[in-house]
């Protein structure tokens, strides 16, 4: 059973290249494997989001100390985990929620025309097993 309070975990549009992109470059920049990742069409979505709140797959969700992120504050949020100097974008966090999503569903409603859509969802590579959840 997984400790839903202490994890953290990234869950995505398994479909979308620009999320499979952020889920690769996270994965670069967490040294320490901190975060895992799932897709939000997955069986770790429909049982960690809260309500199964997963229809929406225009958003990337957060999910960190027992609760969930969305939209731009859940990748404030995962900036701020990443640490270092990627922290420092944690200053966005001044700005009104709502002028912040606004900006990010300009890019989240236009990310498959802006970086294609894959015709499968991401599957693990035998150096993701561990983070990539079903």
């Amino acid at each position: 059973m997984i400790q839903l309070v202490k994890i953290k975990i990234l869950f995505f549009d398994g479909y979308c290249s620009l999320c499979n992109g952020l889920v690769d470059w996270t994965m670069r920049q967490d040294k320490h494997a901190r975060i895992q990742f799932a897709s939000l069409q997955g069986k770790t979505a429909k049982t960690v989001i809260p309500n199964n709140n997963i229809n929406d797959t225009d958003t990337v969700v957060y999910w960190r100390d027992g609760k969930s992120y969305q939209r731009s504050s859940a990748i404030l949020y995962l900036l701020a985990d990443i640490g270092g100097a990627w922290s420092l974008f944690g200053i966005f966090f001044l700005i009104p929620t709502v002028l912040r999503d606004f900006l990010y569903r300009i890019v989240a409603v236009n990310r498959y025309r802006f970086f294609n859509r894959r015709d499968s969802c991401r599957m693990s590579t035998l150096q993701e097993k561990d983070r990539l959840l079903p």
